[in-house]
């Protein structure tokens, strides 16, 4: 799956989104080696504190399905600039996935590329323990 359909996907699970205070809609798409898409949107309450972001709903929803091997994930935002993953999302990514390929891309098609590991420079893991 081209890194363009997979952002499709992002961008359709947007459309789910519960951002009733933040009205900031995001979507993720997380892609496993044997070609599964797995999508998550934001939902947010009251509290804030509570939130999940796209990317861990998406992540969670593949691991509990017992998916352990991923090779990119598209996150599809609303604003001027694609959203990039928050630092609890990369953590996690880079925890369960790796130096995966990170798409980014927003309402107006702008879309950028990246690896994990160019967002997240310094990850801790099994190495600092």
């Amino acid at each position: 799956m081209t890194a363009e359909e997979l952002l499709q996907h992002a961008m359709k699970a947007r459309e789910n989104a519960v951002a009733t205070f933040s009205h900031f809609k995001v979507g993720a798409a997380l892609l496993t080696t044997d070609g599964r898409v797995y999508t998550g949107c934001n939902i947010e309450n009251a509290t804030y504190g509570l939130t999940v972001c796209a990317e861990r709903v998406a992540l969670w929803k593949a691991l509990s399905e017992g998916e352990r091997s991923f090779v990119r994930i598209a996150v599809g935002s609303g604003g001027e600039l694609p959203a990039a993953p928050c630092g609890a999302c990369r953590q996690l990514l880079w925890e369960f996935c790796g130096d995966l390929d990170v798409v980014l891309g927003n309402a107006s098609g702008v879309k950028e590329l990246h690896h994990l590991a160019e967002l997240f420079p310094r990850p801790f893991d099994q190495r600092s323990l």
